[in-house]
């Protein structure tokens, strides 16, 4: 028997909840070698993402900051931003987000790989 929750796969790789409460969540992120995330902002909720595996690059307002393991990377509340893997292994971090509304829908895309809207 597997007792390993099913992850939300997307095109990108997948994210698992650790925990969440009114108005914090914890996710462990992981971005399959050359992909990336959407270009996009939250109206409600800001991140903090703590990169604890692989490497890559995240773009927070036009600013290029490359990632790897101990690198923190503040995403303020409306910051247009995105990360991608750039190494060979998969890009792993923890997400933090507070906020006053805290679900997947909180997203406006801006530019999507995969042509999703929303």
């Amino acid at each position: 028997m597997n007792n390993k929750p099913e992850l939300p796969l997307r095109p990108w790789g997948n994210f698992q909840k650790l925990f969440q409460e009114p108005g914090l969540w914890v996710k462990r992120i992981e971005v399959n070698p050359g992909a990336r995330l959407s270009l996009q902002r939250h109206e409600k909720r800001s991140e903090k993402w703590v990169f604890v595996h692989g490497l890559g690059l995240a773009i927070v307002e036009g600013k290029q900051i490359p990632v790897k393991k101990g690198t923190v990377v503040d995403i303020p509340l409306g910051a247009v931003h995105r990360i991608g893997n750039t190494g060979e292994d998969p890009l792993i971090f923890i997400e933090v987000a507070t906020g006053s509304y805290l679900a997947e829908d909180d997203i406006v895309r801006i530019e999507d790989d995969y042509d999703r809207k929303s």
